[in-house]
This record gives C-alpha cells, sequence and structure tokens, in this order.
C-alpha cells in the first residue's frame, strides 16, 4: 500500500492533557504529524482536533481505532479530501527598502488575495489563507524579498 496524506478528525473532552495523550498515541505509533490543528468546537466542552498524517489506509484506520479508546475522545474519523473544504492561515513579515519594492510585494498579495495587517517604515505583515498549495505559491512567489519571519497553522478542515 502507498502513503497518501490522511485527515484525522478527533472530537475529545476540552480538558487538560487531552491533547497530549492523543499525540504522544502518534509518537508511540511513529506517525509523523504533517499539520496539527485544535479548537473549540460546536459542541460545548469538545474540542475539533484535524491531525494530517502520512501513512497507508490500515495503519491510519488502526490508528483512528485506538485514538477512539481513549476514555476523553468522542469520535474519530478518518476523511477523504474530496469530503472537505480545509485551509490554512500564514503570516509574513518582509522587509521593505524602497517604494517600488514595496509596490512589487503589495502587487503579489493582491494577486494571492491576502492583506496587509501591519504596516511599518521598513517591513509588512501579510496574512494570507487557502490551501497549502495557495500558501506554497505565495510563498515561492515572495522568496525573491527579504523573508523575515513566517508561520503558517496546519490544515483545518470542515465537512462539505
Amino acid at each position: 500500500m502507498t502513503n497518501k496524506l490522511n485527515n484525522i478528525i478527533i472530537w475529545a473532552e476540552n480538558k487538560p492533557g487531552v491533547l497530549y495523550r492523543i499525540l504522544w498515541l502518534f509518537r508511540r505509533k511513529q506517525f509523523n504529524i504533517e499539520s496539527a490543528t485544535a479548537g473549540h468546537s460546536e459542541i460545548p466542552g469538545i474540542s475539533r482536533i484535524t491531525i494530517t498524517v502520512l501513512g497507508n489506509e490500515n495503519l491510519v484506520k488502526n490508528m483512528c481505532k485506538q485514538l477512539a479508546k481513549l476514555i476523553e475522545v468522542v469520535k474519530v474519523e478518518d476523511v477523504v479530501d474530496d469530503l472537505l473544504v480545509s485551509r490554512e492561515l500564514a503570516l509574513m513579515k518582509v522587509a521593505v527598502k524602497d517604494k517600488e519594492e514595496k509596490n512589487d510585494i503589495l502587487r503579489i498579495i493582491e494577486h494571492f488575495r491576502g492583506r496587509v495587517i501591519n504596516m511599518a517604515k521598513n517591513s509588512l505583515i501579510i496574512e494570507i489563507t487557502g490551501t497549502e498549495v495557495k500558501i506554497d505559491a505565495f510563498y515561492e512567489n515572495m522568496k525573491e524579498f527579504n523573508i523575515m519571519e513566517f508561520v503558517r497553522t496546519g490544515r483545518t478542515s470542515l465537512f462539505k
């Protein structure tokens, strides 16, 4: 079986240590987590955790069964991309040396439908949301400039 990206969505009690136990299980089973996001869900007291891992179908299904055995886990689903709408958020701080460079950067931001969330004398902080492919393409286009900092969230998904 070939390895592919898998989306594991977990609903678990929002209590101290629960996320640690979930992530510890991934470590114990030697899964490398490509991305992970966690936050409150529409259900009071329940967190929704989206974890993206690279693995074959059988190993991922076994992992889901192991996760479901954790007392605090309410529900676990391994979901294919076709059933989800997924997005990431990225923030980038880029140095700006002159007005011409600033205009070049602003054109790229506009092309990718990003926005400037902070403008200082010599730098811009940019926010961009989209698929992993869009974020990667934006980063590639910005490489010619002086990227001071870059951070991105993991994949966050909802069912279609």
